[in-house]
């Protein structure tokens, strides 16, 4: 049971972790994107220290093969003098110059090797941080649309604003016309106070007519 209950929970969280990552998408993805750019960032200016040291080892390397050239001239120049003391003062120096020259060297080396590794991950992190760029902006795009479709989808689904609308257009297009019906009210009025009775019993052919028609109008227009 207590297994059971376990996993239960377990897939609750994740799956609520999942929504919310569904839902801060955009922000998620912005963060990484600034965490990222600060890696660079650290990394460029871990690459300027390299070659910033780079430059220093190679001008001592530099100074140290100009003073080992100058001893060794001095000390042939010794040798033929037969000055074998001086001459063997200046190969000691030159012995223990010829030491550091190597240590300095494979320093050189190292750092040419750390200096290339630091430049490709770089170079494949800056890719890699343009590629997120443009896939933010085109997520951003995505998730616009997505938000206004749902919006659409709601307004026409959910029957609110489109389906009050239209119940109010039925409702004016069902009233009766008010002309109309004054009309007929003013009639039924006339009928109850006899005021037609006269005009339908002329009608009817029943005494002199009431009322003008095209007819009499006619009729009187030729007897002109």
């Amino acid at each position: 049971m207590f297994l059971t209950l376990k996993t239960l929970m377990t897939g609750a969280n994740a799956r609520a972790e999942e929504k919310v990552r569904d839902v801060y998408a955009i922000e998620l993805i912005e963060q990484k994107i600034r965490e990222a750019t600060n890696s660079l960032t650290a990394a460029k200016a871990t690459l300027a220290s390299l070659i910033q040291r780079h430059r220093g080892e190679d001008r001592q390397v530099k100074a140290i093969e100009t003073r080992i050239a100058d001893l060794t001239d001095r000390a042939t120049k010794a040798l033929d003098d037969g000055n074998e003391a001086m001459a063997t003062e200046a190969a000691n120096a030159i012995a223990q110059l010829e030491n550091e020259l190597e240590g300095r060297r494979q320093t050189l080396d190292r750092l040419d090797q750390r200096i290339m590794r630091l430049r490709q991950s770089i170079e494949t992190g800056n890719r890699r941080i343009i590629d997120l760029k443009q896939g933010a902006i085109t997520a951003k795009a995505v998730r616009y649309e997505q938000n206004v479709q749902a919006k659409l989808n709601t307004t026409l689904q959910g029957q609110s604003s489109v389906a009050e609308a239209e119940e109010l257009i039925a409702g004016v297009m069902k009233k009766d016309d008010p002309f109309e019906q004054a009309e007929i009210l003013a009639d039924i009025d006339r009928d109850l106070s006899h005021d037609t009775l006269a005009d339908r019993l002329s009608d009817a052919g029943y005494g002199t007519a009431t009322r003008a028609t095209g007819a009499d109008v006619l009729k009187r227009l030729k007897s002109k």
